[in-house]
């Protein structure tokens, strides 16, 4: 028999065994998991779930695939927050501090909680990148909040009802599109792809069994930086 653990899930009281994963332990006391469950194995950001140990008062944030269950868990399942999400075409829009206030003018609410930081799985310093797309430093931005899954759990403790995962996004964007250098190399490769240089090549390979992909995988040449 394996060692087991008591963990509750929405309430309710379940003995799972040792080592499981939250989402798995959830699965093992019979849920079905219909939205929430993503990639199952990375970082995609659908399983976001709280919860707490019971004795201690502490608010814990984390990814289900990612944390294994402990004695005594107090689990709810957070599959989807609801954010505002703003229209833009990023053809039609540009790098400065206005578009930002046009687009997330929540972000000026801030009250500087750190809340949002404090929920993050990722560790990420949510508030601080929140900050430097106030000043329009979409570049920093970009760059604090790359790591992010847009689980939604920072919004979803923030009392400004601010989008982070949506502002981080489109700082993201607008520092790929006008800020960021251009790739010469990486520009003549999707050129190539657009004019189905690589057609040939795709459909041999997609002839080819599992085991001579990989064969060809790994006997690669790969490009010297």
């Amino acid at each position: 028999m394996k060692e087991m653990v008591n963990i509750y899930v929405m309430g309710k009281l379940y003995s799972v065994p040792v080592g499981l994963t939250i989402m798995n332990a959830m699965e093992f006391a019979g849920y079905k998991h219909i939205r929430g469950c993503g990639c199952r194995a990375g970082f995609c950001g659908a399983c976001a779930v709280v919860y707490r140990i019971k004795g201690d008062n502490e608010l814990r944030f984390a990814l289900a695939c990612q944390t294994a269950v402990e004695e005594n868990m107090y689990i709810a399942s957070i599959p989807f927050f609801p954010t505002q999400k703003a229209q833009y075409d990023i053809k039609d829009i540009k790098p400065t501090e206005q578009i930002m206030m046009q687009l997330y003018p929540e972000i000026y609410s801030c009250i500087g909680c750190n809340a949002c930081t404090k929920a993050c799985p990722q560790n990420l310093k949510v508030m601080q990148y929140v900050a430097q797309a106030q000043r329009a430093d979409y570049a920093a931005c970009a760059e604090e909040s790359f790591d992010c899954v847009a689980c939604g759990m920072c919004s979803n403790r923030c009392p400004a009802g601010i989008s982070h995962p949506l502002v981080a996004l489109l700082a993201r964007r607008l520092n790929g599109k006008y800020i960021m250098p251009k790739s010469a190399h990486l520009e003549d490769r999707a050129n190539a792809i657009a004019k189905g240089d690589f057609i040939d090549a795709l459909e041999a390979i997609a002839g080819k069994s599992i085991d001579q992909i990989t064969e060809l995988y790994n006997h690669r040449e790969i490009e010297k930086k």
